[in-house]
This record gives structure tokens, C-alpha cells and sequence, in this order.
């Protein structure tokens, strides 16, 4: 074999060495993102670092929610009004419902003492608070507009004054709607998360007939009234100085120009913790960054996400990034670690979650802080950690795969 022979086939056999490691390592990534994808749809959602615990579908859950309490505890309250003590636990819980008193007391003539036949008078009272459960009813109000005519105008006169007496309008014309109807059923759809033929066949245990194409027709109608309520929040929102904003998918049926199978998003704003909560919701048929663009055109302040590089480059804007969203990658790196690994405190993924959960447990006790509070504790406790993390990932960065 000739040296130019011997050459070549070195360099090829180079190349060949070269591209087979690739091949492993895309292999390798492969393999990751499988379990990965494994996890995600078949594994615990639960992000708690104590246990990975693989997802399954609880039949039992009453008797395994119990199984996890060592007892119940659901004293009776008992009361003695002469001794005044106080109703517990149990009365603040009740405090806010609605309280119908029963009072239970001797007939007159069984109030004798059976021992000496004199008079017993009431010396204390015993309490046992019962929760009861009204369900849903229908009922129908016929609204009845009488209306009056004028005897001698009939009688004498060529035309007759005609006055009904005025009434409500209704909520929707032509239409069995009232607002308690319409408020129902979307709150079963939005909040309660039903679709529109469970709810139909709910109605139809209540004895009534309310097809889907209706009560579609009154949440479109609802909607329209809800406008100018969605109008102002959004003002409202926007006079703050800092929000949380986030985008998830869902599917729209029958959108025009574009088929069902086609990947929609809602957009949502909300408020942060100091102030009543605020929410908006807006659809865009795109994960376009113009957006939130436009939504925050007239917000300046901060705005707490995730990494979507579609929230960059908003003027007057100053991005928070979501601690939860970064321990979630070190969480998934764990995830894919051979499990006799994963209680390995010296493994890169393990070392940054352990980094970021210093920084929650902090949260956790700031939790009912004031922003001041807040502000002056993480300057002394959270942001040596911080620092501290930052020079990790930049002296273990090659560790890490962009």
C-alpha cells in the first residue's frame, strides 16, 4: 500500500469517526426527547422534586385520600352559652354562608323535672352545624304586561288610547334568556370547564330542553354585552406597572379561510398580587410577536414571562423572567437521568435545581409580605444565591447543549 493510499484512507476513516459520534450524539438526543415526550404525556405534571412519581388514573380517590390522612378530624361543636366559649376552627370557615338558625325546645308540658315533678327552665343550648346543598333549579317567570284602554274614547270617540304597562325588556329578543340563564351556562363552559352537550344533557335532567345551537347563540350574545366590561378591565390593566403575560394554543372550530386542524392562541394579562386580580383574554389566530406589541402599546412598566423571545423589543417594556419556566428545564434534565442517578447531588442538573429551589423556598416565606418587605428581603437573601448561580452556569456552560 502506497503512502498516498494510506493517507486517504486515514482521512476517511477520520471522517467516518467524526460522523459516527454525531450520529451518537443526535441518537442520544433523540432517545431524550422520546422520554421526554414519554414523560410529558403520561407522567406526573406534579414539578415537586421530592418524588417522581409516574401518573396514574385514580378511581378511588376517596378512599386514597383517606388512606394519606392518619384521621379525620370533624368535631362537633357544642356550645354552652353560659360558659361562652368560642365555636373554633369550623366557625371561621362558615362564617361567610348564608345561616338558617332551627331551634329544638321541649313541649310545655314536658318541661317537669322526672324526679320531683317542678318546673325546668333552659340552662344552655348544644350547637351542630350541618353544611346542606341546594341544587340547581329552573323555573320559568312570565312577564305579564297588562294593558289598558279607555272605555269613552270606545265608546264615543274615533280612536282609543292605548297604555301598556311598561315592564323589563328582555335580555335577548325573541329569546327565553335572562341573565341568571346566560351567567349560568357560561360559567359552566368557562369556569367549570363543561362543554355545551354536557350542559345540555345537565339541563335535560333538570327537565328542560336547551339545545346547543341555543345556548351558543346566548354565550355569542353574552359575549357582545360583555364588551364594554372587557374594555375598561383592559384600561384598567394598563395603567399598572406590572404584569404577568403568557400564550397557550387551542383549536378553533370552523374559523374561516383556515382549517380545524390549524394552531390557534389566546393571549392573557393579568395583574400582579398588590391590587384586585385583573385578567384579559385576547385571541389571535398567530403567535406573532406584534401581539402583545399592540395589547401593551400603551403600558410601560415590567412584564413578567417566559423566555418566548416574542415578548422582546416592546418599548417602554422592561422583561421579568419566570423562575418556574428555568426550573422546569433543569426538572425535564432530571427527568431523563437514569434513575439510580437522579439522587446524585453532584450532577449538573440536580446542582442548578438545587440553586433555584433555595431561591422558592425564600418565596415561600415572603409569601405574605408586603413589596417593600419583599423588595428588602430578596436584596439581603435571594440575590447572593443568584450570583452565586450565575457564576456556576458561566464556569459549567460547556456542559450544557444550546
Amino acid at each position: 500500500m502506497d503512502t498516498l493510499t494510506h493517507e486517504k484512507l486515514m482521512i476517511e476513516n477520520a471522517r467516518l469517526g467524526d460522523r459516527n459520534r454525531i450520529l451518537e450524539a443526535e441518537n442520544h438526543w433523540l432517545k431524550e426527547q422520546f422520554k421526554l415526550a414519554q414523560h410529558r404525556q403520561f407522567g406526573s405534571s406534579s414539578e415537586k422534586t421530592s418524588a417522581l412519581l409516574q401518573h396514574e388514573l385514580v378511581f378511588n380517590e376517596a378512599e386514597a385520600t383517606l388512606d394519606s390522612v392518619s384521621e379525620v378530624v370533624e368535631p362537633q361543636t357544642i356550645t354552652y352559652t353560659r360558659k361562652g366559649k368560642s365555636e373554633g376552627h369550623r366557625q371561621e370557615i362558615l362564617q361567610d354562608l348564608p345561616t338558617e338558625i332551627r331551634e329544638y325546645r321541649l313541649p310545655e308540658d314536658e318541661q317537669s323535672c322526672s324526679q320531683c315533678g317542678g318546673a325546668m327552665h333552659e340552662m344552655s343550648s348544644q350547637c351542630r352545624d350541618e353544611l346542606v346543598i341546594i341544587p340547581v333549579q329552573v323555573k320559568v317567570i312570565k312577564h305579564v304586561r297588562y294593558v289598558y284602554g279607555c272605555r269613552h274614547c270606545d265608546r264615543n270617540e274615533v280612536s282609543v288610547p292605548i297604555v301598556t304597562a311598561p315592564g323589563p325588556a328582555p335580555l335577548i329578543p325573541k329569546s327565553l334568556a335572562s341573565a341568571s340563564a346566560v351567567a349560568y351556562i357560561m360559567s359552566q363552559k368557562f369556569v367549570e370547564a363543561m362543554p355545551l352537550y354536557r350542559i345540555e344533557k345537565h339541563f335535560e335532567r333538570l327537565g328542560v330542553e336547551l339545545s346547543r345551537a341555543v345556548m351558543s347563540n346566548w354565550m355569542l350574545k353574552g359575549g357582545e354585552m360583555l364588551e364594554p366590561v372587557y374594555g375598561r378591565l383592559r384600561e384598567r390593566l394598563l395603567e399598572m406597572d406590572i404584569l404577568h403575560a403568557d400564550e397557550t394554543t387551542l383549536q378553533v372550530l370552523k374559523e374561516s379561510g383556515r382549517s380545524a386542524q390549524s394552531k390557534s392562541y389566546m393571549w392573557l394579562y393579568r395583574s400582579g398580587r398588590d391590587g384586585p386580580p385583573m385578567v384579559c383574554y385576547e385571541y389571535q389566530p398567530t403567535r406573532d410577536g406584534e401581539n402583545p406589541k399592540r395589547f401593551l402599546a400603551d403600558f410601560a412598566g415590567y412584564v413578567h414571562v417566559d423566555g418566548y423571545a416574542g415578548y422582546n423589543d416592546i418599548a417602554n417594556v422592561r422583561l421579568a423572567g419566570c423562575w418556574a419556566h428555568a426550573r422546569r428545564k433543569f426538572m425535564e434534565a432530571v427527568k431523563l437521568l437514569p434513575e439510580e442517578h437522579r439522587g446524585n447531588p453532584e450532577n449538573l442538573a440536580n446542582i442548578g435545581l438545587e440553586h433555584i429551589n433555595k431561591l422558592f423556598e425564600i418565596e415561600r416565606d415572603l409569601r405574605d409580605g408586603s413589596g417593600e418587605e419583599r423588595k428588602v428581603a430578596r436584596l439581603e437573601r435571594s440575590k447572593p444565591i443568584v450570583d452565586l448561580f450565575k457564576t456556576w452556569l458561566d464556569e459549567t456552560k460547556c456542559g450544557f447543549r444550546s
